[in-house]
């Protein structure tokens, strides 16, 4: 599911090249954006320093589950987040989550990021769209209601709340 959109660039972190993305480094790239800042939401086994071979490790993890995106700042090529879907792009339902990394926040890219996957989803057919937010991260609830999300269920699930917009 590559995209762009109007300042950033969206790609599997290895089908980019050197003109897109300066670094060409994924291992650091995890190591600068899973900060313990940027994970404390997430589930334990995501938190803690990263090394090179845990972030590697990380990174095999993730392609194994579902589909890897490095996320890049069109303006200096650098990488600022992940974005990770679960499920088959051209498929009924998908399953995303993304991490910015502590600098970017703030910014507007999130929901610049979520607005670009709703589009290009919506014109890959999928008809359902899910994501999965701590409780207390507050800022990707926000963005999720603003992209057109709603809260599925009445309760959180472990301490999740699950966000869901109709495509189709």
């Amino acid at each position: 599911m590559q995209f762009a959109t109007e300042r950033l660039l969206v790609d599997e972190w290895h089908s980019l090249d050197s003109t897109q993305w300066a670094s060409q480094d994924a291992v650091a790239a995890v190591q600068e954006i899973l900060t313990p800042q940027v994970t404390q939401c997430l589930p334990p086994a995501w938190q803690g320093r990263y090394t090179r071979q845990r972030a590697a490790q990380w990174l095999s993890e993730r392609d194994k589950e579902g589909s890897t995106y490095l996320i890049v700042s069109k303006s200096d090529k650098q990488a600022i987040g992940f974005l990770i879907l679960s499920g088959h792009e051209h498929g009924p339902h998908l399953r995303l989550g993304y991490l910015l990394k502590e600098p970017a926040w703030g910014h507007g890219y999130a929901s610049e990021l979520v607005r670009g996957v709703v589009k290009r989803s919506r014109e890959n057919g999928v008809q359902t769209l899910t994501g999965g937010i701590a409780s207390g991260n507050t800022g990707s609830q926000r963005v999720l209601a603003k992209c057109g999300f709603h809260i599925t269920g009445d309760e959180p699930v472990a301490d999740q709340l699950s966000y869901t917009i109709r495509l189709a």
